[in-house]
């Protein structure tokens, strides 16, 4: 099965919650029902967020970026994944689920937890689904509640409409340059090796 794209960026909560750049300033986080949607500080994409109230404090992550990868991470502070642990989950929607899904741990602001990604139509099954069910094999992991993801993944759409690049993607500085040479449109410099 092949490894999650897992960007850097998913240092997660501390990038997440942190103060955005100037560029992430155009989208300010709001409320929907229980859901927080935000930009993501470093500006690659969007999230929706929603804590539960039980032992440990389930705190569930949902991202897309702008290339259209998502990623959903799980945590909680009793939970004691490790960093990196390599783990087969089973996740359950409403709308579907995934036997034997790969996941990878991580800690963040003090709690363990795990993250993993799904095929693009990922979104729209979350959106639709009333409950997600998360099993380790036989064991209980989590179960929760999705009411109202609909409308915050609707709003994590708006997000990220905001966020998608502009036309000067692939313009050139004076130096020759690209305005972002990481972008899919910059321009290679002839005799550039």
């Amino acid at each position: 099965m092949p490894v999650p794209k897992l960007p850097a960026a998913f240092a997660l909560a501390a990038v997440l919650f942190a103060g955005a750049p100037a560029a992430a300033q155009r989208y300010p986080a709001r409320e929907v029902g229980d859901w927080t949607v935000a930009a993501s500080a470093d500006g690659n994409g969007c999230f929706l967020s929603r804590t539960y109230q039980r032992p440990g404090g389930t705190t569930l992550l949902f991202g897309i970026d702008t290339d259209g990868t998502n990623h959903l991470t799980l945590l909680n502070a009793n939970w004691s994944i490790a960093s990196r642990d390599r783990l087969k989950l089973d996740f359950r929607l409403s709308r579907g689920g995934y036997a034997k899904h790969f996941a990878i741990g991580i800690v963040s602001d003090g709690k363990q937890g795990f993250v993993t990604n799904f095929e693009a139509k990922f979104p729209v099954y979350f959106a639709a689904s009333t409950f997600l069910r998360v099993d380790r094999g036989d064991i209980p992991v989590e179960r929760l509640n999705l009411d109202g993801s609909g409308a915050a993944m609707a709003e994590l759409r708006r997000c990220l409409a905001m966020r998608q690049p502009g036309p000067t993607a692939g313009k050139v500085r004076e130096e020759g340059i690209p305005r972002d040479p990481f972008s899919p449109d910059a321009k290679r410099r002839s005799g550039a090796r």
